[in-house]
């Protein structure tokens, strides 16, 4: 069976997850992608993967990719898990007749303006700046201070900021355009509440969820992911309005990694990221929960009906730490990656970058200097593992 795989740069989700999960269900692969000699080389010497075909295309042009592999083989299936080739897969899955996610529920998911009108039941105060129009519209919307601004299509909380006062808004707007010309944004209200995660797997006709994390941020005005926590079960009545809310929004095929808070008791959406959790998350998840769920989420695309149940484990705790960058420069000495297994702890540490690469600040996960991710029986166990290790890692970063 020929499967067609969209990607934008290389991914551990897709490296490290999908295309062995694919080899071991005995699949043919054709990557498409943007940045075909960045995927050759991600994947050359690479166990597991068997043999992976990189074929260059404008894989957000959804018109080119249905080209593409009208060209080629015939599909039996085409995945992504790119936040930003969603519509794209959807529509040229459509185009051939496959199973796939509606692309209407990965245009509103992805497009941070639609989404917020497709959920008015959260009275969420939000308005859009088309491109090129003066961001002192924005002052006009009645939006309370403190509030967020963002791309309307953005990942990974890149050009995100909490503002805290219309100066700083019209600051925060040009700032944004100067490096992402032509885009979008919307400004919303700021919403209070710890910041949870919801992970879902589904058929179109089953839905399963998976657990989700607790996640911690570093301080305003950035959104940088720090800490996740696994959380094996939210409770109920918080489970129930993040799956309403996902209906509302034509959700429920394939992965789903939904951002939210919780605050006097009622769900908010941050944003729903229609495909599975990534920054090595997934990798953690499938560990934890010990499902094949690469596998599933690929047999969803081949059309096949997921398990009534998955048989996950239920008594797992884990938690994942991200080290940052805290200035721009090159990085002279790091430490080298690690397999440990501490009392019935299993950690894992990746480095994220090489040493002699420079980078800049973006305040994002661009900035990671590597990953930690830890899995055992007991949350404190975990913490001490993962706080241990951290406390005997160090950096240099040469400006």
């Amino acid at each position: 069976m020929q499967m067609y795989v969209l990607a934008l740069n290389p991914t551990d989700s897709v490296t490290e997850g999908f295309l062995p999960a694919a080899h071991r269900l005995g699949l043919a692969v054709t990557v498409l992608t943007d940045q075909p000699a960045a995927h050759r080389a991600a994947y050359r010497d690479r166990d597991g993967l068997g043999e992976v075909e990189v074929v260059e295309c404008a894989v957000r042009d959804f018109h080119a990719v249905i080209s593409a592999v009208s060209a080629h083989r015939h599909p039996d299936a085409v995945f992504s898990n790119s936040d930003h080739l969603q519509t794209t897969t959807a529509l040229a899955a459509e185009w051939f007749g496959l199973p796939g996610k509606s692309w209407q529920a990965a245009l509103r998911t992805k497009d941070k303006a639609q989404m917020r009108r497709h959920l008015p039941q959260e009275r969420i105060r939000a308005a859009e700046l088309a491109p090129g129009r003066d961001p002192a519209a924005l002052l006009a919307a009645g939006i309370p201070f403190p509030c967020v601004v963002k791309p309307r299509e953005g990942v990974a909380s890149e050009d995100v900021f909490r503002v805290e006062d219309p100066a700083e808004l019209l600051r925060r707007c040009a700032e944004i355009r100067t490096r992402r010309p032509g885009a979008a944004l919307v400004a919303e209200e700021y919403l209070p509440g710890e910041l949870h995660t919801l992970e879902t797997l589904g058929d179109g006709e089953c839905l399963h969820v998976l657990g989700g994390f607790r996640t911690e941020l570093s301080p305003p005005p950035h959104f940088i992911e720090e800490r996740l926590s696994y959380v094996p079960a939210h409770p109920e009545a918080v489970v129930t309005q993040v799956l309403e809310r996902l209906r509302a929004l034509g959700v429920g095929f394939g992965a789903c990694h939904t951002e939210f808070v919780v605050h006097r008791g009622e769900v908010r959406i941050i944003e729903v990221n229609y495909r599975a959790i990534g920054d090595q998350c997934d990798l953690l998840l499938a560990e934890l929960l010990a499902v094949p769920l690469f596998e599933l989420i690929l047999r969803t695309h081949l059309g096949e009906p997921l398990p009534a149940a998955l048989g996950a484990r239920t008594d797992g705790a884990a938690r994942l730490e991200y080290p940052c960058a805290d200035r721009a420069g090159t990085l002279t000495a790091a430490p080298g990656p690690a397999d440990l297994t501490i009392g019935d702890v299993k950690l894992t540490f990746r480095p994220a970058r090489t040493v002699g690469e420079r980078h800049d600040l973006h305040h994002t996960n661009r900035d990671f200097l590597g990953i930690i991710r830890a899995t055992g029986t007991d949350q404190d166990s975990v913490d001490r593992a993962v706080e241990d290790f951290l406390a005997g890692l160090s950096w240099e970063i040469t400006p």
